[in-house]
């Protein structure tokens, strides 16, 4: 007989955890896919395919609604193995009052964001004990809630859509003690996303700004250490046919297609799984914004330049803590 200790079924159930959420969208839309289109054109259960699409079109909406969260799915037993695998942990630096609402922009984005989701789609780093009264919203991309029952799985955890109609439902319908997630390096950052890497794809993104000046909400800068040390890149010849792939591919859909690689399940290999490097998001002081409904875009420069600098005072406060150097500094393209 092999008895596992107890050890190995932490670590074993840690994996589970941070398996299960990133395979959780490439299942989902696999079966959903193949399951229909085998109903539809192999047996006479066609029907059940058009009621999903009913009630697809009928729920379509909800993402920009506010979604449809289930608060015992944030607080999972599960997702305490996926935090203590790196581990993960959330710094609060200023008080966050409840009577208002707030836009926090999460950076880096990193490969898949691990720290983001950890922190702010799960309770399992404490994060209605940290931030008392205040409800997160991770706000992603559109196109994961076009996929029955995934769209589902995610919105439970308080994910909803990253549209301008879902942020504008949000800062207006919802009440207050909002705080809307974004991550607004999106997937065209990954490139940067490599050991050792503080570059930001931050430049040229105002649209965050633009929604805060609309609405009044104050603007909260939060950064990952260690983010970006979890994966590899393998960097393809400058100028070669991937990397022009590559470079195409961005310019089409603003997404950059990167070989990635972790760690294995044996020591010195390569595989999927990040690496289980700590990671500390610190999330800063908010940055009060006035109230503009059609702000003009020297206003929105103007608190685009003080919401960079505040978010480089953040990461100079910090850095050193969190294993970088004195003079490593934030990089903005």
């Amino acid at each position: 007989m092999v008895l596992v200790s107890k050890k190995d079924l932490k670590i074993a159930m840690e994996v589970f955890a941070i398996f299960q959420w990133p395979l959780s969208a490439w299942v989902s839309v696999t079966t959903v896919i193949c399951v229909n289109l085998y109903l539809v054109l192999y047996t006479k259960y066609w029907p059940i395919t058009v009621v999903i699409l009913i009630w697809l079109a009928f729920d379509w909406k909800t993402p920009e609604r506010g979604g449809r969260r289930f608060v015992c799915v944030r607080h999972w037993s599960l997702w305490k193995q996926y935090c203590d695998y790196f581990p993960l942990r959330l710094l609060k630096t200023h008080d966050i009052s409840p009577r208002h609402n707030y836009i926090l922009v999460y950076h880096p984005h990193g490969l898949l964001c691990h720290s983001a989701f950890g922190n702010f789609a799960t309770e399992a780093s404490g994060f209605s004990k940290i931030f008392p009264g205040i409800t997160p919203y991770v706000l992603t991309l559109g196109a994961f809630f076009w996929v029955p029952f995934f769209r589902d799985y995610i919105m439970s955890a308080g994910f909803c859509s990253v549209s301008r109609a879902s942020i504008d439902y949000l800062l207006t319908q919802k009440g207050t003690g909002n705080m809307l997630i974004v991550v607004v390096g999106g997937l065209a950052e990954c490139k940067y996303s490599v050991p050792g890497s503080t570059t930001l794809f931050l430049k040229n993104r105002t649209g965050f700004i633009h929604k805060a000046l609309q609405h009044g909400v104050a603007l909260i800068p939060a950064y990952a250490f260690g983010e970006n040390e979890l994966y590899g890149q393998h960097i393809f010849t400058p100028g070669g046919f991937i990397n022009r792939f590559q470079k195409w591919f961005q310019r089409l859909t603003h997404i950059y297609p990167c070989a990635f690689y972790g760690r294995g399940f044996t020591k010195n290999s390569w595989g999927l799984l990040p690496h289980a490097r700590p990671i500390t998001t610190v999330v800063g002081e908010p940055l009060v914004v006035p109230k503009i409904e059609n702000p003009s875009q020297e206003v929105v420069d103007k608190y685009h330049a003080l919401y960079v600098e505040a978010l480089q005072e953040l990461f100079d406060k910090h850095k050193t803590q969190y294993g970088l150097s004195e003079s490593q500094k934030l990089v903005i393209v």
